[in-house]
């Protein structure tokens, strides 16, 4: 499933959950199928092998999806988990929303 032009704000986790990750792009099924082939194998998210999408947002433009990307990061660990615990309180696996595996 592709989704509309625009932009997606995403976090992702390890299989321990030790540690969690909020990334933007413009294309979410693209940028997961990165994360989980580790296609930069030097990035943040392939060295502690954050490849779990837990939680994810989708907004009309780049913009505002890199807005949100800024709003959650500033926030402490606490409030993600809150955040995830929202729409994901068994925090699976995601990734079979976006991806046509």
């Amino acid at each position: 499933m592709r989704y509309a032009k625009g932009g997606t704000t995403y976090i992702l986790t390890n299989k321990n959950h030790t540690t969690l990750y909020t990334g933007v792009t413009s294309d979410i099924t693209s940028r997961i199928i990165e994360h989980k082939e580790k296609h930069y194998p030097k990035s943040f998210s392939a060295r502690y092998n954050l490849n779990i999408l837990l939680y994810m947002e989708h907004y009309p433009t780049i913009e505002e999806a890199i807005e949100r990307e800024k709003k959650i990061k500033a926030k402490t660990r606490k409030n993600k988990e809150i955040l995830i615990n929202r729409t994901n309180p068994e925090w699976k696996d995601l990734s079979n929303k976006v991806l046509n595996w």
